[in-house]
């Protein structure tokens, strides 16, 4: 007997196991589920893992893999794979390799990767240079390299990139490849990829026979790879290139270099050899001609390669063994050679002149015709680019010379036409203007505007506007099983969205769990049959905003509101069984003891909302058995019987009494039907009676009469006889009388068809009556609209009173639902009724408004829905206010200061309140009405000398926040505090103004209580009539509208609480203009000088005499010249006097206001004779102040951030001022818009303007001047920024 099998408790019966992989290896993991297309997820240190060109994820039926690309060191880490609740941990380790000589990269240069061959007298030949077609890494061609010495392309990959472009190198006219690789699983569209050589050269304009360049997306992976293609390299196509990737916001870069060797030649050099014509062979490789030989022509027959002449001839020059001749005729001025010459000729001119650095010439030359050359059809050019938002419109204008000058406007090199109303020319004056109209994408390009020959060329870039969402997701509640649609909707067509799963991105599977539409610019999200595990919040992404939701699902119970009952029922007449159930898209199965029953001609199987009946017309013997229903989908069924009853009438001809046979028979008899409003009220009573009675019906009120009392008149009567049918003008009521019944239907039931219902049958031998009372009963009516009592950080408690009307039943629950206020789709919270008037529901957004409705629900059935509540939000109260602290206090106040709560949350903070108690009491009282926006307050009024506690609450939306307490009572009493005087800064030294200034001293203090402030001028009381003087709590304030000399002194300030003081002083001096001089002689004449003498003034203006200014006049014209300035002695010699002139002389004092109003005139004057002596003023050699540049302080190397602003600073002297010169790399940055220089005294400091890291490198300043040159340069590193995801790895 086979063993019994055990109950599996985990989801896999095979699980994936630890293993052990060398680097470089590719690891699989795999996994065997015990059920087929289960959802699995694979986890990496806890987190989701989804295919992409690292790891490659695949699920077959029951069988799941993952396996690791390229292992790393990185990866041994924890693995996991979950499936519903089963969870499998296991771990990667890295196998550690012997150590290894590393081996040397192969160099392309046969010459270098093969032994040299022994010398033999005959002539060399040439070797052949391996093809170095493909992916290069360190010259070599990955495919040639051991598994274990594959090239490591995770290095900086701190980017977009996932392998970068490596440096190479080839010979010339061979080929290369280099290759970048991009993941695109996280990137919403496209990226876009440049290549640059040097600089700012853009490739994508030289493709052509040497340069290709190719792309391709693989699907699978999710990886976009990008070539460039370098076709028979040339000796020129050496340097450095950068490969700049650029996705929406992010952006990536990466440098490499490409170096192009020279074919090997033999010892000897042959001048000759460099100018013989090339071609390509079949191979794709550059041959030399040999001598004696015809070369075939082919694409670049014609060709000299002189920029590769000149390295040949400058290696010979140095390393020949022969001695060089130098040419000793004039020198000749190349620059001027180069400017005339055209750029064709730029590299023979070199040659012939011996230049090897042709490179920096010409970008000297470039720079000399720039300064030159100027603008003969511009006046004003185009800006270097010009940024505009996609959707609006962008204006370039440009200034030419000649206002009727014809001018083009050109688009990436093609001629622009007006079409329409995109593209608007406009022409005022000397200005042309070119419009564009609704930019988009297609827009961003290059312009040109062109007038003759001449150009002026500008970029324009369209900038795309986030993409917002307009109609935010809604939250849903399904029953398990269901189809669920998340539907948003954004700003823009076409735009790429993400979704997410409890922070989780979806993808579409296998199972097609997940689907996305999108519909211009609507996106939907599709969850086909969904179960428990799809419970969570769905968000949904753009790049400019999100939108988050939640799904509910609830388990399906099927309840049976009326089941089936056994029936009994005579030959012919019709058997119906009903059932009623909770679900109406349920569908069943009716069976006839064990056999499924099919419709026929007396067979009928009906399917209306709820409710499923199986009819039987004419009943036979035969369809006596056992039915039942079974529900589709649900493990239960109903079941009743049919009784046939066969009745067998005995004839007897003479006359019966009438009679109802009802349960209870009398006239005060009463049977109570119940009937759901809406549906058929039918009344089928048995009667006999030969002959056949007459039946009447009446209505009356419920409760009209009492036993023993006259019945009232009806309110209506209907009377019918035997096999007649009687309906009302309304069509609702027929009564209809057949051999042993009477029938009263009413069709659709209503709530005023209540009441008692009378019938009376009639025939020759009697007559009997029966009373029936009829109760309807319907839904209850809705409650009143709900009241919100409260609000948390995402719940709210809500409060409804029950319904005026019941229904006629109890009620039994409440079903409550709730929307967002700018939402129509309402969201059920609970599927059982919920019997109490108070809910607390939960689960919802901060800071989103909602609504809430309420259903009542009784036996009948649920109500209509209530009025929506107020719109609320709901919010969290903010934390407690900080730093509570007394500021001040007095005998009957305290002022109390705080600072705001941490958290406020997303309700707007309403304000602050303040309270306070005695010690030892709880009734804490309000220290005034409202609230106060401000963080400081000054409570009033305090008893003096209670011990009193204080607390601060802050207020929003949702109410007050914990309260911020003192940490003790504070007694309410004024503290004695010592007087201390604060003298500021500035008038701690004498205070100096000029007469009629104002002065306003303000002269901060403390004490408590009130000290008592004195002021006193040298010891004497202040004027009043001259001073003012206000106090106040804090300070004393001493002014002075005009001042006056005799305002200047020592001012005292004292406060004095009681017997405690303290005392300060000021300083103030009132300055004026000086008296002139006095006393001023001439006091000696000798050839053309003066010797001239005065006396200081009497008035000095109260502050030292800083100087005096003289001046002279001839008396024959009075015209006053000065001779010296600010001149500090009182004596002085004035010469070159003219002779035979005679002068007069005047003074002029000085101090710090300025001159004296009034100079003092020499009494005398001084004549120059006239005389034969020359005078010849003797001869002096002119000093050389000239010094070479020398750098005082050097450029230090720096380590920076990417995207902040750096500066490299040194110093230099130098006489003249030296030119300076910013290099990088050794190439000039001078006119670089990205980079400032500023000089101050010597002083040199080049500003990069957020750098990236591709400005990193080596800076070098460069000072040269008549008498030399110095250098200095310094190493930059730029480290790219660091994320906070980056941080919490």
């Amino acid at each position: 007997m086979p063993e019994p099998t055990k109950k599996t408790v985990s989801a896999f019966t095979k699980k994936p196991k630890t293993q052990t992989a060398e680097i470089g290896a590719t690891v699989i993991f795999e996994a065997e589920t015990e059920k087929p297309d289960v959802k699995v997820r694979w986890q990496r240190d806890s987190k989701d893992i989804s295919s992409s060109y690292k790891y490659t994820i695949s699920a077959e039926g029951n069988m799941h893999s993952l396996a690791i690309n390229n292992v790393v060191q990185e990866d041994a880490v924890g693995y996991a794979i979950i499936a519903g609740v089963s969870k499998v941990k296991f771990e990667l380790k890295i196998k550690e390799s012997e150590v290894k000589e590393p081996q040397k990269a192969v160099s392309p240069d046969p010459a270098v990767a093969e032994p040299k061959p022994k010398e033999t007298p005959s002539a060399p030949t040439e070797s052949l240079a391996p093809d170095t077609s493909g992916t290069v890494s360190d010259g070599v061609a990955p495919e040639s390299l051991p598994e274990s010495h594959q090239p490591d392309t995770r290095q900086d990959l701190t980017g977009l990139f996932t392998e970068k472009p490596q440096s190479g190198e080839v010979n010339v006219g061979e080929n290369i490849t280099f290759v970048a690789r991009v993941c695109g699983e996280s990137l919403l569209k496209k990226p876009t990829v440049k290549w640059f050589k040097g600089k700012w050269m853009d490739l994508a304009s030289k493709s052509g026979k040497h340069l290709q360049l190719k792309e391709h997306y693989d699907r699978n992976t999710k990886v976009y790879t990008f070539e460039m293609h370098i076709i028979a390299a040339k000796a020129n196509f050496a340097g450095a290139y950068r490969c700049e990737v650029s996705s929406r916001d992010k952006f990536d870069s990466c440098n490499f270099d490409l170096a192009v060797h020279e074919a090997r030649t033999t010892d000897g050099f042959d001048i000759r050899s460099a100018f013989r014509r090339t071609s390509i062979s079949a191979g794709g490789k550059k041959k030399m001609g040999e001598p004696g030989s015809s070369t075939d022509a082919g694409e670049d027959s014609g060709e000299l390669d002189f920029s590769a002449l000149l390295k040949k001839r400058d290696s010979f020059l140095k390393t020949g063994p022969r001695a060089v001749h130098v040419s000793t005729e004039s020198e000749v001025d190349i620059w001027e050679i180069l400017q005339k010459a055209p750029p064709s000729e730029y590299e023979k001119i070199a040659f012939q002149h011996g230049i090897t650095d042709l490179r920096g010439m010409l970008k000297r030359l470039k720079k000399m015709k720039k300064e030159e050359k100027k603008s003969a059809a511009f006046l004003r050019k185009l800006d270097p680019a010009y940024q505009v938002e996609k959707g609006h419109k962008i204006k370039m204008q440009i200034e030419v010379a000649n206002p009727d000058a014809e001018v083009k406007w050109l688009k990436n090199g093609q001629e622009i036409h007006p079409t329409g109303s995109k593209y608007i020319f406009e022409s005022i004056g000397n200005k042309r203007f070119l419009t564009i109209n609704n930019c988009t994408l297609a827009d961003d390009a290059a312009y040109t505007c062109l007038i003759g020959e001449e150009k002026t060329v500008t970029e324009l870039f369209v900038k795309e506007p986030p993409v917002v969402i307009v109609r935010n997701l809604e939250d849903q509640m399904v029953m398990k099983g269901e189809r669920v649609e998340f539907e948003c909707e954004v700003s823009e067509e076409g735009a790429h969205v993400k979704w997410e799963k409890d922070g989780v991105e979806l993808t579409r599977d296998e199972s097609f769990k997940y689907r996305f539409k999108k519909d211009g610019c609507k996106h939907v999200l599709i969850i086909n049959d969904v179960t428990k595990e799809d419970c969570g919040h769905y968000r949904v992404k753009t790049n400019g905003g999100q939108s988050l939701a939640e799904l509910m699902v609830q388990e399906k119970q099927l309840e049976v509101y009326q089941s089936i009952a056994d029936l009994t029922v005579k030959a012919k007449d019709q058997a119906v069984f009903k059932c009623e159930v909770s679900d109406e898209n349920v569908k069943g199965v009716w069976y006839k003891n064990g056999v499924e029953v099919k419709p026929d001609a007396r067979t009928h199987i009906t399917h209306i909302g709820r409710i499923h009946k199986l009819t039987i017309d004419e009943v036979k013997p035969e369809d006596e058995a056992d039915y039942t229903f079974v529900p589709e989908g649900y493990a239960f069924n109903l079941s009743a019987k049919l009784n046939f009853l066969e009745v067998k009438i005995d004839f007897v001809p003479r006359q019966d009494p009438p009679k109802i046979h009802l349960d209870c028979m009398g006239r005060t008899a009463e049977s109570t039907i119940l009937v759901v409003a809406g549906n058929k009220l039918r009344l089928d009573v048995p009667i006999t009676g030969d002959p056949a009675p007459i039946v009447v019906w009446t209505k009356g009120e419920k409760g009209s009469f009492k036993e023993g009392e006259s019945r009232p008149e009806p309110r209506h009567t209907w009377t019918v006889k035997n096999g007649e049918v009687l309906t009302d003008s309304h069509g609702r009521v027929h009564v209809e009388s057949t051999k042993g019944h009477c029938i009263f239907t009413i069709e659709g039931a209503e709530r005023q068809d209540e009441g008692v219902y009378s019938v009376i049958v009639r025939n020759p031998a009697g007559e009997d009556t029966a009373d029936i009372n009829v109760k309807v009963v319907d839904v209850p009516d809705p409650p009143e609209a709900p009241r919100i009592l409260s609000v948390g950080e995402d719940s709210c408690i809500v409060q409804w009173d029950p319904p005026l009307f019941d229904g006629g039943q109890p009620v039994i629950g409440y079903v409550l639902e709730r929307k967002k206020k700018k939402s129509y789709r309402w969201m059920r919270l609970n599927f059982d009724p919920y019997k109490e008037t108070t809910y607390e529901a939960k689960r919802m957004i901060e800071g989103v408004a909602y609504e809430m409705r309420v259903y009542a629900v009784n036996a009948i059935g649920m109500s209509r829905p209530s009025a929506a509540s107020q719109p609320f939000v709901p919010v969290a109260p903010t934390s407690e206010p900080t730093g509570l602290c007394v500021e001040d206090i007095s005998d009957t106040t305290i002022s109390l200061k705080w600072r705001a709560p941490e958290r406020i949350g997303s309700a707007e903070l309403e304000g602050y309140g303040v309270e306070y108690c005695k010690e030892g009491s709880d009734e804490w009282i309000p220290a005034f009405k409202g609230l106060t926006d401000r963080t400081s307050v000054i409570i009033r009024d305090l008893p003096t000398g209670e011990k009193m506690q204080f607390r601060v609450r802050a207020y929003n939306m949702a109410g007050p926040s914990p309260p911020a307490t003192l940490q003790q009572a504070v007694t309410i009493r004024e503290i004695m505090q010592r007087p201390k005087i604060w003298v500021p800064r500035n008038l701690r030294q004498t205070l100096i103004k000029k007469v009629g200034d104002m002065i306003n001293l303000v002269i901060p203090f403390q004490g408590k209580p009130r000290p008592q402030v004195t002021w006193t001028k040298n010891d004497e009381p202040l004027d009043p009539k001259q001073v003012s003087i206000r106090n106040s709590d804090t300070d004393t304030i001493l002014f002075i509208r005009r001042s006056e000399r005799k305002d200047s002194g020592k001012y005292d300030v004292q406060v004095q609480i009681e017997n405690v003081e303290d005392r300060a002083s000021v300083n103030i001096q009132i300055v004026d203009l000086p008296g002139p001089p006095q006393n001023l002689k001439v006091v000696d004449v000798w050839g053309f000088n003066v010797a001239l003498e005065w006396k200081p003034p009497k008035d000095d203006g109260n502050c030292d005499i800083t100087g005096y200014n003289i001046q002279k006049a001839d008396k024959k014209t009075m015209e006053w010249y000065t001779v010296f300035e600010q001149y500090r002695r009182t004596n002085c010699v004035v010469s070159d006097l003219i002779m035979g002139n005679e002068y007069v002389f005047r003074v002029y004092a000085m101090n710090m206001v300025g001159l004296s109003p009034e100079p003092c005139l020499s009494k005398d004057s001084a004549y120059i004779q006239k005389t034969g002596i020359m005078y010849k003023p003797p001869s002096y050699k002119e000093h050389d102040f000239s010094e070479a540049p020398k750098f005082t302080h050097p450029l230090v190397s720096r380590s920076v951030i990417a995207g902040y602003s750096a500066t490299l600073s040194c110093s230099v002297r130098g006489i003249p001022k030296p030119k300076i010169t910013w290099y990088k790399n050794k190439m000039d940055i001078s006119n670089e818009a990205k980079y400032r220089m500023f000089s101050n005294q010597g002083v040199l400091t080049l500003e990069i303007r957020k750098p990236c890291p591709f400005d990193g490198g080596v800076y070098m300043c460069k000072a040269i001047n008549d008498s030399g040159e110095d250098v200095v340069e310094c190493k930059l590193e730029v480290r790219p920024q660091v994320t906070k995801e980056d941080s919490k790895k």
